[in-house]
């Protein structure tokens, strides 16, 4: 993947239709994707040179968003609150430029409000993964 612009790394958030629509969540400033395996330990006293091994395709797959920046709508600062206070697990799009798209279940892990007296309000939130993944690579 070569170099890309961050600010063309979307957050959209799907609106649970049939077909589902995904919807850019705001303005994000910033945003990450850290994706995570949790490993499983099968060394046992004759492992190879006392080396570790590791169980193939056997731990927990996880992955969490995050972003910071503007909401630009009042539809979509409800939709967003209102998905953190009933706890809702919604279907979330990551594209990533160069990279491909990432899409599945997440549910608002954090949702932060901030502001200066002299900028704009701000948010930002934390999603986690709730459920299978699909990766769809870009096609160049």
């Amino acid at each position: 993947m070569s170099a890309q612009r961050g600010k063309d790394l979307l957050l959209k958030l799907g609106d649970n239709g049939a077909p589902e629509i995904f919807t850019t969540i705001g303005g994000l400033r910033t945003r990450s994707l850290s994706l995570n395996a949790q490993s499983v330990d099968i060394t046992h006293s004759t492992s190879t040179g006392g080396w570790r091994e590791l169980l193939a395709g056997a731990g927990v797959r996880q992955a969490s968003i995050s972003g910071a920046g503007v909401f630009l709508s009042d539809v979509a600062a409800e939709t967003i609150r209102a998905a953190f206070f009933n706890g809702e697990i919604r279907n979330w799009q990551v594209i990533i430029p160069g990279f491909g798209e990432i899409a599945g279940p997440f549910q608002i892990a954090n949702l932060d409000y901030a502001g200066d007296y002299d900028a704009e309000a701000s948010m930002s939130l934390a999603l986690e993964s709730a459920g299978e993944l699909i990766f769809t690579p870009e096609v160049p």
